[in-house]
């Protein structure tokens, strides 16, 4: 999960996922997960299905990767 510009609060939580093979899931299943788990604030409020995330060297994920996309949106 990453925060995201969002136009009313400053920023939102956007889950980014990588879904299994064959695995039948929808944003509304990983939201309502989350929901269920999670404090408000920390639950994504969008999700987007990825093929792969970034990682680093170490083998970690790559959050700055992860948000490029979005700081250069904003």
């Amino acid at each position: 999960m990453i925060g995201v510009p969002h136009p009313y609060t400053g920023e939102t939580v956007k889950a980014l996922v990588v879904a299994r093979a064959g695995a039948s899931l929808t944003a509304r299943d990983v939201i309502d997960h989350a929901a269920a788990r999670l404090a408000r604030f920390k639950c994504p409020t969008s999700v987007e299905f990825v093929d792969e995330l970034p990682h680093a060297v170490t083998g970690k994920v790559a959050k700055g990767k992860l948000r490029e996309p979005f700081d250069a949106a904003s």
